[in-house]
């Protein structure tokens, strides 16, 4: 079953959980057929994946949030609000109190002003606060429109 795990993820997940569908309502099945380590794996990476999305939706948030306050006169910045916002509701969505101890804001910061541009507009960027200026909390609060 584990080859099956490595050319076919999608007969193979299929194979499993039937298998395990089967063993919750009581029915007998074969051990061997249950491939335990790619399942404990797949179910692993289910809660990793889910933690990477906020993280990913988290930064970038911050970006769109960092180029408003770096170029606050750029016809995009109702463009980059929007999608701040958008971003934000993605993460809260999404957010479980799990996570919280696996997302570091402050890397997430960090990175999100290092993919601000050098320029828009030919414009060279306001400076923008070396540290994150909100907390976690804030960052998945319901956004203010505007």
């Amino acid at each position: 079953m584990s080859d099956l795990y490595d050319t076919d993820i999608v007969e193979w997940s299929e194979r499993q959980a039937a298998l395990l569908r089967q063993r919750a309502a009581g029915l007998l099945v074969n051990d061997d057929a249950l491939d335990w380590p790619n399942i404990a794996e797949e179910i692993e990476s289910v809660g990793n994946e889910q933690v990477h999305a906020v993280r990913s939706l988290l930064m970038r948030a911050l970006e769109h949030d960092l180029k408003c306050e770096a170029w606050p006169l750029s016809r995009d910045v109702p463009h980059w609000r929007t999608e701040a916002r958008r971003f934000r509701i993605e993460a809260a969505d999404r957010f479980t109190p799990a996570m919280r101890q696996k997302i570091d804001l402050a890397k997430l910061y960090d990175r999100a002003r290092r993919l601000l541009p050098d320029v828009i507009d030919d414009t060279p960027p306001l400076p923008v606060p070396p540290a994150c200026p909100v907390t976690l909390d804030e960052l998945l609060a319901e956004p203010e429109q505007g």
